[in-house]
């Protein structure tokens, strides 16, 4: 079993990082291979809408033609058996570079044929890891949701289950006198880091187990 983790935080070891370490540890703790990389290490861009995925009989089939840092991810993604995602949420969505590396990988994967949904060879299952500023009822307000659930459905297209964890309400600064942040209350931001942060470990750590059982 081979499990491959995507920070696409531009933060090492904060939130979203740290979740995804914890996934990483319960794939190993059912003997999974793991490796983690960081997208902000990498010099890529999205999608250019060459079309070479989709000419006939094209090599490219399944696999993106643009030539980056992202080449070789994509193509340690093909030979996974376990896609751990983790991105924060900036302004409404994902970060600029996980969208870029979503559209690099799925819209190579997508078939264009009629009666065929994804050219993807493998079965990949896959596990988001979300992580936000706002509270869990601001979510609900903001229809946060159905953009998580679109990412499930296209994730879906590597041939796998997949499944998401959100953790809200995060601790954005470690000193929060330093910066302008008045609307925030420290005093709840801390509880919220030391209560619910360590059972967002946990749930993600359960999520690593968990995909790299089935």
């Amino acid at each position: 079993m081979k499990v491959l983790s995507l920070n696409g935080s531009p933060r090492k070891n904060w939130n979203t990082d740290t979740l995804l370490q914890k996934a990483l540890e319960g794939a190993k703790s059912v003997g999974a291979q793991t490796e983690a990389i960081h997208l902000y290490d990498l010099n890529f861009k999205g999608c250019t809408s060459c079309f070479a995925c989709k000419r006939k009989n094209s090599k490219f089939v399944g696999h993106c033609a643009m030539k980056d840092d992202l080449t070789a991810v994509l193509e340690k993604v093909q030979q996974s058996n376990v896609l751990l995602l983790g991105s924060p949420i900036y302004f409404g969505n994902v970060t600029g570079l996980m969208r870029s590396f979503l559209e690099r990988l799925l819209f190579s994967n997508l078939s264009y044929n009629e009666g065929h949904r994804s050219v993807f060879p493998g079965k990949l299952s896959s596990g988001f890891i979300y992580t936000m500023n706002v509270p869990k009822e601001y979510i609900q307000q903001v229809n946060y949701e159905a953009l998580f659930q679109q990412n499930k459905t296209v994730l879906q297209l590597l041939n796998g289950t997949s499944e998401f964890m959100i953790a809200a309400d995060t601790y954005q600064f470690e000193d929060y006198s330093k910066y302008e942040a008045s609307m925030f209350d420290v005093k709840h931001k801390s509880q919220v880091k030391a209560e619910q942060f360590p059972i967002d470990c946990q749930n993600a750590f359960d999520l690593g187990v968990r995909l790299s059982s089935l």
